[in-house]
């Protein structure tokens, strides 16, 4: 029998792709989509490298996901993401109907899962999501400061 992983294993994971990002001089945001305790989808930023606004990490993982589950529908999945999740990918996990999404940093300008918006929770919505905010949110949140201290002193 598998062990149960827990959130903190997965968040892990989600960080490990930030830093992936990083490396890629990405925004350093990862992101993992979970089915029956295993990881079904992978994503960390590529807006830079594909020149495309719509590669979040988000958007990656639950594209891979449906495609490995072979549906587009993702209940049962949980989401781990290392900052909040914008409007784009907030809306793109209510319309895949992810049941659970945990998230690390907030983003208190562009948060779209409760700092500025809150789309996965919004009753006027035909589905929300359960939200658990700030697992490993200072390891994230050095990452993302780390990643723009580096950026700003380039561009001096």
């Amino acid at each position: 029998m598998q062990k149960k992983r827990d959130d903190t294993y997965f968040m892990q994971r989600a960080i490990k792709l930030a830093q992936k990002a990083a490396l890629s001089n990405e925004v350093p945001v990862g992101a993992v989509v979970v089915y029956d305790n295993k990881i079904v989808g992978r994503g960390w930023n590529q807006v830079e490298t594909r020149k495309d606004a719509s590669r979040h990490a988000e958007i990656i993982a639950l594209k891979q996901a449906a495609k490995k589950l072979g549906r587009w529908r993702l209940s049962g999945c949980t989401v781990y993401v290392t900052l909040e999740p914008c409007a784009m990918c907030a809306g793109a996990m209510v319309l895949s109907r992810v049941d659970r999404l945990v998230f690390a940093a907030p983003d208190p300008k562009a948060g779209a899962c409760g700092s500025v918006f809150n789309i996965v929770e919004d009753i006027r919505i035909n589905h929300r999501i359960k939200v658990e905010r700030g697992l490993l949110a200072k390891e994230s949140s050095q990452l993302l400061k780390d990643f723009f201290k580096k950026r700003r002193s380039q561009n001096l």
